[in-house]
């Protein structure tokens, strides 16, 4: 603490004020989110062929349960605190139960890379939903970059649908996932303050897996006739796409707003199109690419800004003199006013003027560290 009541942050650990960007630590964390979740659209058309859609949820969902459970107990943090669980049950139900499901529904009918830029339509619900409820404002860049953003993924949509067809359902699936997913990150947000990423992420993934134990049936009587491979894709879809991921995801929302963090995820159809052509055969359409460009482009705006202003933060400067013993500082503090009490010198010692007063006639002080423009470390 300093002289006037307020904690000392140290510069080189200070992180970005809210709605101002990604640090190093959220932009890692939001990339392995996005890789992961580009491929889990391409596992999901995978496993789709032997699970049905509730079935293939409640694999999924009951592998990552295992993982972030036992995470979980390893870390012993406890149960989340009691204002955290209206977010938490919302994102369980809403993001693990019902957009899990639809997504898996839609995907029955379209191809992946159609489905991912459906779901992009996402991140505009977020930023609205986010500007209002958790007053995160519209920064204009941020609605630039949804703008730019939202062109590529419907250049990209027209793109891969093309010569599909896709069903009217499939979309339709698509776009109650996309609803329901934006609506849980907003939820999420406040449950972030009052619990940890791995709480939120582990008890969430819990509700989500009661919301979907009707099917428990199904997945039993799929799974017996499933080969090996589709099994253990159901595995790998609860163990990175949703235990890893989605843990990921909530660490880099709790430092960056959910309007500008569900922006990245505009980067995940131009990944899927490249892994359905990988795994799947599927080749891009020339239009494809350029609307993967105008995604990244999208991304790039929003995350463009001013750099931010830390208000009231006290770097860690090197000690300007012994506040017990008096001693002579050995380096130059800056004072607001020259003290006429104190020789000043730089460099010099300070002594009294006669008497030992000042210029009011107040007994002789020396100046605080804490006036001059960059306050030093304190005892």
């Amino acid at each position: 603490m300093t002289r006037h009541g307020k904690t000392r942050i140290p510069a080189s650990r200070s992180t970005p004020a809210p709605g101002s960007g990604l640090d190093r630590r959220a932009l890692a964390a939001v990339s392995v989110t996005v890789v992961a979740w580009a491929s889990a659209f391409v596992a999901i058309r995978g496993a789709g062929r032997y699970f049905d859609p509730g079935a293939l949820a409640l694999g999924r969902l009951l592998a990552g349960s295992v993982v972030l459970g036992a995470v979980w107990l390893a870390r012993g943090e406890g149960w989340p605190p009691r204002a955290a669980w209206p977010g938490i049950a919302g994102t369980g139900v809403l993001w693990f139960g019902v957009y899990m499901v639809a997504l898996n529904w839609g995907e029955r009918h379209v191809d992946a890379g159609t489905a991912a830029m459906i779901i992009n339509i996402g991140p505009v619900v977020i930023a609205v939903l986010g500007g209002w409820l958790l007053r995160e404002g519209f920064p204009r860049r941020l609605l630039a970059g949804l703008a730019v953003a939202f062109a590529g993924a419907a250049v990209v949509a027209v793109s891969e649908s093309g010569g599909s067809g896709g069903s009217l359902l499939g979309v339709g699936m698509c776009l109650l996932a996309a609803v329901s997913y934006a609506i849980a990150v907003v939820g999420q947000k406040p449950a972030l303050r009052h619990a940890s990423a791995l709480q939120v992420t582990t008890f969430g993934c819990f509700a989500g897996t009661v919301a979907t134990l009707p099917f428990v049936a199904q997945l039993v009587s799929q799974a017996d006739n499933a080969p090996v491979s589709a099994t253990l894709m159901v595995v790998y879809l609860g163990v990175i796409p949703t235990a890893l991921a989605f843990t990921t995801w909530a660490y880099a929302l709790n430092r960056t707003t959910a309007g500008k963090l569900g922006v990245t995820t505009y980067v995940v159809p131009v990944l899927v199109v490249l892994m359905s052509w990988a795994f799947l055969g599927e080749t891009p359409r020339p239009l494809a690419y350029l609307g993967g460009v105008l995604c990244l482009a999208g991304v790039a705006i929003s995350r463009r800004g001013r750099r931010p202003v830390q208000a009231e933060l006290v770097a860690e400067e090197p000690v300007t003199g012994d506040l017990v013993t008096g001693e002579p500082a050995t380096g130059k503090p800056v004072a607001e006013e020259p003290v006429t009490g104190w020789s000043a010198g730089p460099g010099t010692p300070r002594t009294p003027t006669a008497g030992g007063a000042d210029r009011h006639g107040r007994g002789a002080r020396r100046a605080s560290p804490c006036e001059g423009r960059q306050p030093a470390r304190e005892p």
